[in-house]
């Protein structure tokens, strides 16, 4: 059995659809999704970004995408919404799956054992500044830590890589954002500062995940505390 998983989206999309990808996995699998993703996923025979494949094409131009038939089945969250797309791969074994679904298990990024530091990480960042607790409040919660490292856009290339390092921290402190989801993903303790969206639905997945709306300098320092990062004295 031959299966192809396409699955586009944001970073944050896409972790939260791991299980489903994996539970989904074949005989050979082959997962296209967003470049940046590629290297979160670990368990396919290939990857592919959908970039390089012309998928964005099929039912705009006309065009084909001949690697579509080296498979038996085709799991979808691309496309599901565009009518134009679903007609044309019609006679292929494709299964459409909505775009928002997200499976109820936590995922879960393995990565090397290591020893956690006495640091925090703080990423201050996301894809929307409606999304951004204000940045004078993370650096009001910064000076009150013992140890701080700041994630920072284009700091690393590889998200496994960025993934390891996080690992590493005694807490993760960001918005919500697919770095954050990357936190979660691996184990490490996260506050997750929620300002605008719905952390109901967005929120990263875990049960040391701890998820604040709109708080104060106060309330973020208050679950440091609980890791062991504030200065003393």
């Amino acid at each position: 059995m031959r299966r192809l998983l396409i699955r586009p989206g944001a970073i944050g999309d896409v972790i939260l659809s791991l299980p489903a990808l994996e539970s989904a996995k074949a005989d050979y699998t082959e997962v296209w999704a967003p470049r940046v993703t590629l290297p979160l996923i670990r368990f396919a025979d290939k990857t592919r970004a959908i970039a390089d494949t012309g998928l964005d094409l099929v039912g705009v131009t006309g065009a084909d995408c001949p690697a579509l038939t080296a498979f038996d089945e085709i799991y979808s969250w691309y496309g599901a919404n565009r009518p134009e797309f679903r007609q044309a791969v019609a006679h292929l074994p494709f299964t459409f799956f909505p775009a928002q679904s997200l499976p109820g298990t936590a995922p879960c990024i393995q990565v090397p054992p290591a020893t956690r530091k006495n640091f925090a990480i703080i990423h201050p960042y996301s894809s929307s500044p409606k999304k951004n607790w204000p940045l004078e409040n993370f650096q009001a919660v910064a000076e009150r830590l013992e140890s701080v490292e700041w994630c920072i856009p284009g700091q690393i290339d590889d998200l496994y890589e960025l993934a390891c390092w996080i690992s590493t921290a005694s807490v993760y402190i960001g918005n919500d954002s697919g770095i954050s989801h990357l936190a979660a993903a691996v184990g490490t303790p996260v506050v997750a500062i929620f300002v605008s969206t719905d952390p109901r639905i967005w929120a990263p997945r875990g049960d040391h995940v701890d998820v604040l709306e709109n708080p104060t300098v106060a309330e973020v320092l208050d679950r440091c505390a609980q890791h062991g990062v504030l200065k003393r004295g």
